[in-house]
């Protein structure tokens, strides 16, 4: 389904703010874990944690993944056949990628609600990166489009 107009625009607003949304989600999580990593096992601010973590995911990044695949989905068949497309490939690609970190998110707060989370302050900061390089390397390739 192609659409345009303003039915374009108004997917579009949405799939950007689903975005950010998401976006901030990735980037806040791994930093509730680094504190987490800190916290006593069964004190308070460790079941603080994960209640913070588990509403995260479950209420504001998950959906706000899924209308940004959706929307974006929507959006994408106006751009495929219209050649110049690389950027989109790439685009998908890092989304995929992205959609995996947001997995990978989900197992490491289950492992943490679990009391079994065997990674390190240090793990959780360099992992804190992963969702600012492929922000970085998205927005790049939406808005410069370089192939």
């Amino acid at each position: 389904m192609i659409v345009g107009g303003e039915a374009y625009l108004w997917i579009k607003s949405l799939h950007v703010i689903a975005v950010m949304s998401w976006i901030a989600g990735m980037l806040y999580l791994p930093r509730l874990f680094v504190y987490h990593v800190a916290a006593e096992k069964g004190g308070d601010r460790s079941e603080t944690l994960k209640i913070m973590e588990r509403k995260l995911l479950r209420f504001i990044m998950t959906p706000a993944m899924v209308v940004a695949v959706v929307t974006g989905g929507i959006m994408a068949p106006m751009w495929f056949g219209s050649g110049g497309n690389g950027w989109l490939h790439g685009k998908l690609v890092l989304v995929v990628l992205m959609i995996g970190f947001h997995h990978a998110m989900m197992a490491w707060r289950k492992a943490f609600e679990r009391d079994e989370n065997r990674h390190s302050e240090r793990f959780f900061r360099m992992m804190n990166e992963g969702p600012t390089v492929l922000m970085i390397a998205i927005v790049i390739l939406v808005v410069v489009k370089p192939f």
